[in-house]
This record gives structure tokens, C-alpha cells and sequence, in this order.
């Protein structure tokens, strides 16, 4: 193995920061780095049983946690034995703190996490290659100023900052000289972009920009979106410009109006279906995906149903359901908490849900041609609706690597369409 391994849990921005941690931490290959998440309960679990499992596989290597889990309980992970150095946010960004003294380790672990509100700015850390996949991931944005009743993000992220077009672009363009087709914009909430820098610019501005000094990129498109924040020159981006891909994935969390109100999110049911509504009829071939919670506090049948039946009001096709898990230190966790069991059920109803309308959606897609990016397995990739392709000629996969080409859909395979070259 040459350099660390890198173990990523949780968003898309996490995939992008621990690609410019694999660059800091240059050719460490006796270390592990877990990059955590803390979206919720389930998500610290996870980052633990990650560290356990990566310790039992090798028990030499000395593992680096960092990531929002990390900074927002440092001494929780630090009292792990498998664990040697917990790193803030705002540490994974320093070269040192994935380089290790030959002596003087202790048995404790090192903690090096700092007040995330403290930061300011978002440091051009993004990562300059790729090697395993045709998409790159480039954060333009970081931290949350809205506060959620069920989120601890903001506690691992700080307060919203975001990075100046000139440095997205340049980076962007060292991204497409490598070599790769499409960047992928990340951030904690991505929508709120610019209004901590000179001018205030907005998303949609940037996006304008990339497009306009970066014409040999291919395809842009764009993490999650807050509804309520997309306003007319982004709409007009994500509906006429054929470069931004029509995929919009939306941080919906409820289809009820008083549970979205305890939530304390800014957009109603009504407004999230007019966004909706409004996209598709402008651009129908939009696939529309959405981050929904089951069993929020307070949630009864009445509003599980309503939040069930926003998964056809909303057409969404790409659903990431989260069950409800309180976080310690947020409102929603001293709310009125339903069952576990019931939870579980919900978020069941609403997996199935979402299934079924993905399921449906694909076979639309039966006998289309699409636009594919295809892999550096030579074998798979996405369309531009970031519908999963397998490509069912295998013979000259090498040749198609890394191509945005054009298929016919033959089948669909569960959640993957199969095509071949048209």
C-alpha cells in the first residue's frame, strides 16, 4: 500500500476533504485515516465500529480520526485504545497533523481540535486529483448558519463560509487538466454561497462563472440544495444550461408543515412542490432527489403520511431516508421522542416509498439514449440525471474509461439501467 487509507463516512463534502487528505498526508502508509460523520446517532456509531474494524485489520497502523464526529466529541473517540490522534475540521487541513515522531509515542491518544466557531474562512484545501473515480468533488462552501432543531452539523462545521470564484476556478481547471469530465460543487449548505465575501455573490453566480472561464469542463452539478435558497438565476442555470446536469437533490427532512416548523426549516410543503413543479416543467428530464426524516419528535400518522406522499408530489426518485436519531445538545432531542420501533417502521414506509418511485422512474428510461461519464473501471458510471449505468459490452471498457458517451438503455437491473454504446 502506498500512502494512508483513507476510511470516508457521511456527505459528499467529506469525499472531497479526504481526498485532500490523502494529499497531506503524503506517502504515511503505516496510517488510517476515518473521516466521521455525525448527521446522526446511527452515523457516530458507525464511525466507531469503522475504527474497530480498521484496528482489527491492522493492528499496526496508527488511525487518525477526524471529521464532524471528531469535532464535536474528540474526548469520546481519544478514550478509544484503537485510536491515535483525534484532529478537528480545522486541523485535518494541516499537513502535521498526519505525520507522526519515530519516538516518544504515548499510549494516549493526541487530541488536536480547536473552536470551530473560531474559523472565519474556508481554506483552498481541495484536492488536485481523483485517481479512482472520472467525477471530482470540490468544496466551495463550509459550515451552517442556520440551526436546525435536530442538527449538530453547525457544531462540527462552524459558522457558513465560502471560498472566492477565482480559487474555485483555478482548481477546477487543474481538475479538468488531469483529466477529469465532470466536478461535483460540495459545501455544508451549498445554496447559501457568498454573502461572507466581497459582493456578496450568490451560487448561481458562481456556477456562471465556472461555466464561463472553465469552457473545456464538461459537466457540472451540484450537491444538496436548500428549496427555499434557489433563487431565479440559479433556477435559470439548472433549467437552460445544458453543461449543469439535471439532477437537483433537495434537503426536503419533512412533507408536513408543523413538523417542518418544529424542525425549524425556512420552506413550506407548498413551496418545496412549486420548486419542484416549477423545475420540471422548465426541464422535465430533472431527476429530483431529497434527504427525508422518519419519526421526528411530535410526528404522528397523520404527518408521517404527509411526508410519505411528498415522495410522488415531489417526484422523487433518489430518496435518502434517515431515521430519527436525537443528538445531544439540539432541541429536537428534548422534544416528545416517538418509539424506536415506530421509527424503524416509518422509515421503512418511506424507503419502500421512494423504491417504488426510483423503481418506476428507471423504467421510463428503457429504450433512451443517454449521455454516460463512464468510470475508470471502464464499466460503469452515471447519466446525466445520475441514474447508475452499467455498460453491457465489456470487450473495449478500457477504451471507454473516463468518455462521456452516448448509450442506448437496454434494461434495468434493480437500481442500475444496462446499456450499450449507441
Amino acid at each position: 500500500m502506498s500512502g494512508p487509507e483513507l476510511i470516508t463516512l457521511g456527505c459528499r463534502l467529506n469525499i472531497a476533504e479526504s481526498e485532500a487528505m490523502r494529499g497531506l498526508a503524503g506517502d504515511a502508509d503505516d496510517l488510517v485515516i476515518v473521516n466521521s460523520c455525525a448527521v446522526t446517532a446511527e452515523a457516530v456509531r458507525e464511525t466507531r465500529k469503522a475504527i474497530r474494524r480498521a484496528h482489527r485489520a491492522r493492528p499496526d497502523a496508527r488511525i487518525v480520526v477526524t471529521g464532524c464526529a471528531a469535532q464535536i466529541e474528540p474526548e469520546s473517540f481519544a478514550a478509544m485504545p484503537e485510536v491515535s490522534r483525534v484532529v478537528g475540521n480545522t486541523e485535518k487541513l494541516n499537513p502535521g497533523s498526519f505525520h507522526f515522531p519515530v519516538a516518544g509515542i504515548t499510549d494516549a491518544a493526541d487530541v488536536r481540535v480547536s473552536d470551530i466557531f473560531a474559523v472565519r474562512q474556508t481554506a483552498p484545501h481541495m484536492a488536485a486529483a481523483f485517481a479512482e473515480h472520472a467525477r471530482a468533488f470540490v468544496e466551495v462552501q463550509n459550515g451552517c448558519d442556520h440551526r436546525c432543531t435536530f442538527c449538530v452539523i453547525p457544531y462540527g462545521r462552524g459558522n457558513s463560509r465560502s471560498l472566492p470564484a477565482g480559487i474555485v476556478i483555478d482548481r477546477i481547471q487543474a481538475l479538468v487538466d488531469a483529466g477529469h469530465r465532470e466536478v461535483v460543487l460540495t459545501g455544508v449548505d451549498l445554496t447559501s454561497y457568498g454573502p461572507d465575501l466581497p459582493g456578496e455573490p450568490t451560487l448561481g453566480r458562481l456556477v456562471e462563472r465556472i461555466l464561463a472561464h472553465v469552457p473545456t469542463l464538461g459537466r457540472l452539478r451540484l450537491s444538496s440544495l436548500d428549496s427555499i435558497e434557489i433563487d431565479d438565476r440559479l433556477f435559470d442555470l439548472l433549467t437552460g444550461e445544458a453543461r449543469l446536469m439535471p439532477h437537483v437533490h433537495l434537503s426536503l427532512q419533512a412533507g408536513d408543515d408543523m413538523i417542518l416548523k418544529r424542525m425549524k426549516r425556512r420552506h413550506s410543503r407548498a413551496q418545496a412542490v412549486a420548486m419542484v413543479e416549477r423545475l420540471k416543467a422548465k426541464r422535465p428530464e430533472i431527476a429530483i432527489g431529497a434527504d427525508l426524516i422518519a419519526g421526528f419528535p411530535t410526528e404522528d400518522e397523520a404527518m408521517a403520511a404527509n411526508t410519505r406522499a411528498l415522495i410522488d408530489d415531489c417526484d422523487v426518485v433518489f430518496g435518502h431516508i434517515f431515521p430519527f436519531s436525537p443528538r445531544a445538545g439540539t432541541p429536537a432531542a428534548r422534544m416528545p421522542q416517538l418509539d424506536r420501533e415506530v421509527i424503524r417502521a416509518r422509515a421503512k414506509s418511506l424507503r419502500e416509498a421512494a423504491e417504488a418511485r426510483r423503481a418506476a422512474w428507471l423504467e421510463t428510461q428503457i429504450g433512451t439514449i443517454q449521455r454516460v461519464l463512464v468510470e475508470r473501471d471502464g464499466k460503469t458510471g452515471h447519466a446525466e440525471n445520475f441514474a447508475r449505468v452499467r455498460l453491457s459490452e465489456a470487450k473495449s471498457a478500457g477504451a471507454l474509461a473516463n468518455r462521456i458517451l452516448p448509450v442506448r438503455v437496454a434494461a434495468r437491473d434493480h437500481d442500475t439501467l444496462i446499456a450499450e454504446p449507441a
